[in-house]
């Protein structure tokens, strides 16, 4: 089954490099190309993309507005941040709105189409540095664990261990589907809108230990 990509970024050269990378990858496909965060929103309700990978700084609508409206609209759809510096406001932004990742436009070729595979099974990535700056920056819903059923909880602690749905769902011997019920569940719960800001949530309120990649 091929993930269908939805490219925004406002340099033209930036948009057709990454879709020459991810046309050698038979199992990507690019379906749209968007020029600004308005325009990703517009495409992304009307191609449904599985990933999209979102530029931060853009006219407009800027990345991170447009991340925070394509995830509440299309829980379905995941976001990958890309960006050129590492800088904390678009890193922290960026999460807070919803994005699954992010990466910097340096990343190798491999790395990325690794990195939309991840997301579209809906694999939290994030590095320890990141990780332990996150932690400190976003803010945390004040629920206590226990709002959680024990079947979430233990969704829950797989999703902030970096399984994807299929994983989570081998090891707790349930369907695919019931584990994208629970995780729906748990990020209303929570209130939250990414999967990255749910295992941030188990790292802080001791769930899981915060550990590496």
């Amino acid at each position: 089954m091929t993930i269908r990509v939805l490219i925004a970024d406002d340099h033209a050269v930036v948009r057709q490099g990454l879709r020459m990378f991810l046309a050698l990858d038979s199992e990507l496909e690019v379906v749209g190309e968007a020029q600004d965060g308005a325009q990703a929103l517009t495409d992304a309700r009307e191609l449904r993309p599985d990933v999209v990978l979102m530029d931060m700084l853009m006219p407009v609508m800027d990345g991170v507005a447009a991340t925070e409206a394509i995830r509440r609209e299309l829980p379905d759809t995941e976001v990958i941040a890309l960006t050129s510096v590492l800088d904390d406001n678009s890193v922290v932004g960026a999460v807070k709105a919803g994005a699954i990742g992010y990466l910097l436009k340096d990343t190798n070729a491999g790395e990325l189409c690794r990195a939309i595979k991840a997301a579209a099974a809906g694999q939290v990535q994030l590095t320890p540095q990141a990780a332990a700056r996150l932690v400190r920056e976003v803010r945390t819903p004040d629920v206590a664990p226990a709002a959680l059923s024990e079947r979430e909880t233990e969704v829950l602690q797989l999703i902030a261990r970096g399984k994807a749905n299929k994983e989570i769902a081998a090891e707790l011997t349930i369907g695919e589907k019931t584990v994208k019920t629970h995780v729906s569940s748990i990020l209303n719960k929570l209130g939250v809108q990414s999967r990255t800001q749910a295992a941030l949530y188990a790292a802080r309120s001791g769930l899981v230990p915060l550990e590496s990649g």
